[in-house]
């Protein structure tokens, strides 16, 4: 067996395919200390416009999903995913040498164009190898490992910071998708074999297109993804400003960032552990209701008082510790009709929830006015609307074709 298809062991993979989830992780958090930095550099007239940042990059990965997803059901996984990485590169080193906001917001286009390629490539490699339930519990593990990344990367970026120009930054991407790229090359195999491939041709994909919408437990969920997570981008884009200016935490912004984040981790491994059990969809409803009822009552908190940096803390890490019980199962439960179609599937999944999300991260974002009430209305609204959903989901002729074991 080559060094190239030799197939690494069930934790090695799960590692594989967090790191290569993972690169998009470190392309937005360890930035996020560098925000406020960027904006003075460049002398941007709202320091809420350096968030675009943020949005540009999502913006080039919603894009990108629609091209990586059929490309890697036709050419193979790994293939895709050396091309979507070299675009990455590109988009960085534009990034790095960018003398101007404009051609940085397009440098971050290009790398969001590139970075969907290992999204959908990981993704697609996991619904290859394990459906239902067992996806679950995988996905779960790979976002467990995951999110150890946006728990350190923005310590990295304020590190870099300190010694070095918000350009360096750059430096670090280069670096680091190489590196995972390489462990790839060496330690995965291919799991789309020739004869399950889907030539790349307009038909099929327009067929895959019409399965994937007309599949309504599919929507459903693919909805659910992108509103929830659109108040999580809310968050992401105005986390600079509420750390470092709203609660003057200063350099120790990236250990609050870091400290939610784990708690986002903590409870993806749970969820591993219980999610064979109790049932994704189960576990996504009871999150959610909890997401509603505390954003409800921290809404209160801030209209009859002046909140200090301890209550929000509280506040956000219940809401981190629901999205990383949601974060797998969601995908999961959309991702289980679609096996024979996992690259089309996983891509428009993925495109689809990612222009929700991204628009309505912007809108949260740019709201921002140096008070919670914005982020707190969109986690409130935007996680009532995802129980909605689920709750319409839960409707027997809605389960028409899911397998038994999906939720």
């Amino acid at each position: 067996m080559s060094a190239e298809t030799e197939q690494p062991h069930s934790k090695e993979f799960a590692i594989l395919m967090a790191l290569l989830i993972s690169v998009v992780a470190i392309s937005i958090d360890a930035l996020l200390p560098a925000l406020g930095t960027i904006a003075k550099d460049l002398q941007l007239a709202n320091p809420n416009h350096a968030q675009y940042m943020i949005v540009a990059l999502f913006g080039g990965m919603a894009v990108g999903q629609l091209i990586s997803g059929p490309l890697s059901d036709a050419l193979g996984r790994k293939k895709v995913l050396y091309w979507g990485i070299g675009l990455y590169l590109c988009g960085s080193l534009l990034c790095f040498l960018a003398p101007q906001f404009g051609l940085l917001l397009m440098g971050r286009v290009i790398e969001g164009l590139g970075v969907s390629a290992p999204y959908v490539s990981a993704v697609s490699v996991v619904r290859d190898k394990y459906e239902g339930r067992a996806m679950a519990r995988i996905m779960s593990i790979v976002m467990m490992i995951f999110i150890m990344v946006p728990a350190v990367a923005p310590s990295i970026g304020q590190g870099i910071l300190l010694v070095a120009s918000w350009r360096a930054i750059f430096v670090l991407y280069l670096f680091y998708s190489v590196a995972v790229t390489s462990w790839i090359y060496f330690r995965l195999e291919e799991t789309l074999p020739p004869e399950k491939r889907i030539p790349f041709h307009v038909p099929n994909i327009r067929n895959g297109f019409a399965e994937v919408f007309r599949n309504r437990p599919t929507m459903c969920y693919m909805a659910c993804m992108g509103i929830s997570f659109g108040s999580l981008i809310g968050y992401l884009n105005s986390s600079q400003q509420i750390f470092q200016v709203q609660f003057g935490v200063g350099k120790l912004f990236a250990l609050y960032f870091g400290g939610l984040a784990l708690v986002l981790g903590v409870a993806s491994l749970l969820n591993s552990r219980f999610v064979e059990r109790l049932g994704m969809h189960y576990i996504c409803e009871r999150a959610f209701a909890y997401i509603v009822a505390s954003s409800l009552v921290f809404f209160g908190v801030n209209l009859a008082v002046e909140v200090q940096i301890w209550m929000f803390v509280i506040y956000a890490a219940g809401l981190f510790f629901c999205f990383g019980l949601v974060f797998g199962n969601l995908n999961a439960l959309a991702m289980e009709p679609m096996g024979h179609i996992a690259g089309i599937a996983s891509a428009i999944i993925g495109s689809v929830s990612s222009i929700m999300s991204m628009t309505l991260g912007a809108v949260i974002g740019q709201l921002y006015n140096g008070t919670l009430i914005p982020m707190t209305l969109g986690f409130l609204v935007l996680g009532a609307a995802a129980l909605v959903i689920l709750l319409y989901t839960e409707r027997p002729d809605m389960k028409v074709g899911v397998p038994a074991n999906a939720d």
